[in-house]
């Protein structure tokens, strides 16, 4: 045999080894578990030191004139801003990181085969989604000043209505998902006697999963569009700065014009996360 010919078996048995070596586990996977800990980073940031501010005063006085527009007076207004911001971010990743969680436990609820659980899902599902969470925002805060043993602070109140209104999206988006997992898949699954637990972990969600992930980054950007309508039940997020600014000075276009940039500034990053994250867990769709 030639040398040729010997340098093309070993690189054909190199190939045939890399093709068979088996996936580590994600959580072995630097590239997996290091933006997992940032996020778990964040959260843990957000919860333990980000505090609802009572007010917004400015230290500037603010210029003379209702119409022309003061880039002084713009930049000025941005670490009041930012403080408005963080509140904002706070409340809509915790009540995201709720949707995601309980939207999956919504569309295994609706998939069932039992109709007093799947019906009573159902309509739950398709009464969120057809109110609008500015209702349900007031819905939750009524019951929590109805019911004496509820007693949820503003941040929490904003969690658990959008955490509930945008599971049920979620769910939406997890159906399709699951829906889209080829046939020969389940049928794989029960051939080879898996439990539901192993099925659903192993076979069916991480097919399904990489599949919802363009839907659910667009829910995360729609929950930090709709977090600041919470200023209604005492959250004092980017728009109530806005709001009170405005009020006090008479002058709204800088604070509304910079509020949209803190909107931006929250959106952007997290689509961007959201992108990356689906390239990363891209080897599942195969």
């Amino acid at each position: 045999m030639s040398t040729m010919e010997n340098a093309a078996a070993t690189a054909a048995e190199d190939q045939e080894i890399e093709e068979y070596r088996p996936h580590r586990k994600w959580y072995r996977r630097p590239d997996i578990m290091v933006p997992v800990l940032l996020i778990l980073l964040v959260y843990a940031l957000l919860v333990g030191y980000v505090e609802s501010p009572n007010f917004f005063r400015t230290k500037m006085e603010a210029p003379s004139g209702l119409v022309n527009f003061d880039w002084m007076w713009f930049f000025h207004l941005i670490p009041l801003m930012l403080q408005g911001l963080l509140v904002t971010i706070k409340g809509a990743l915790l009540g995201f990181a709720v949707a995601v969680v309980l939207g999956l436990f919504f569309a295994l609820g609706r998939r069932s085969k039992l109709p007093f659980v799947s019906w009573p899902v159902i309509a739950v599902i398709e009464f969120i989604r057809s109110t609008p969470v500015l209702v349900q925002l007031f819905f939750w805060l009524a019951l929590e000043r109805t019911i004496p043993v509820i007693d949820l602070s503003p941040i929490a109140l904003l969690m658990v209505g959008l955490g509930v209104h945008y599971a049920t999206y979620c769910s939406e988006a997890y159906r399709a998902g699951i829906n889209s997992v080829d046939k020969g898949q389940w049928e794989a699954a029960t051939a080879l006697n898996l439990s539901p637990v192993t099925k659903w972990t192993r076979v069916v969600l991480p097919q399904a999963v990489p599949n919802v992930l363009p839907a659910l980054g667009n829910y995360l950007v729609a929950a930090f569009k709709d977090a600041p309508m919470a200023f209604i039940i005492g959250v004092h997020g980017v728009l109530f700065f806005a709001d009170q600014v405005a009020a006090e000075t008479f002058r709204v276009t800088e604070p509304y014009l910079i509020a949209g940039v803190g909107f931006l500034m929250a959106s952007l990053p997290a689509a961007w996360a959201v992108r990356q994250l689906e390239r990363k867990i891209a080897y599942e769709r195969v």
